[in-house]
């Protein structure tokens, strides 16, 4: 799949995985990409249970999302996400031209603006360090809300 105007809902088994990485915005090359990435119990303990369950962080790291010298370099947005033991990760993300929204299994969302090169429109998926599962994937390219209104306004000019 590929596209700067999408949506794509991913349900994977993450296992014992430490981490899930999903590349939107890449280049053919992987000279420039925008990194998803999902780090299964890496965060903090759930406050009030000392032995309890931790929380798991989704980040979306935009260092290497523009080859421009123009684009400044910002720190990765990084959420806490508390996710139960056996549940399957759930990502719905929409890519749309230079804005990208995550949302993790309904409980959490992170988004940034990224500045790629015209022709960055891949996407990739990996599991880190233990395999893990990718249960379905579907995507969906995003029709330009402008082109019907762009239509109207071209109709009544002539």
């Amino acid at each position: 799949i590929n596209g700067n105007a999408m949506e794509i809902v991913a349900n994977i088994k993450a296992s014992d995985a430490p981490m899930i990485e999903m590349n939107v915005f890449r280049s053919p090359n992987r000279e420039e990409f925008t990194r998803i990435c999902f780090y299964r119990n890496r965060g903090f303990i759930n406050r009030g249970h000392r032995e309890g369950p931790r929380y798991s962080l989704v980040s979306i790291d935009s260092s290497y999302s523009s080859l421009a010298s123009t684009v400044p370099s910002r720190a990765p947005e990084t959420a806490p996400v508390l996710i139960d033991e056996n549940e399957d990760l759930s990502l719905r993300i929409f890519v749309d031209k230079s804005v990208l929204e995550v949302f993790v299994n309904y409980k959490q969302c992170v988004a940034v603006r990224v500045y790629p090169s015209v022709d960055s429109t891949g996407v990739s998926l990996r599991s880190q360090g233990l395999d893990s599962e990718l249960i379905s994937l579907d995507a969906w390219d995003m029709e330009d809300i402008y082109k019907d209104t762009e239509d109207l306004l071209l109709d009544r000019v002539l």
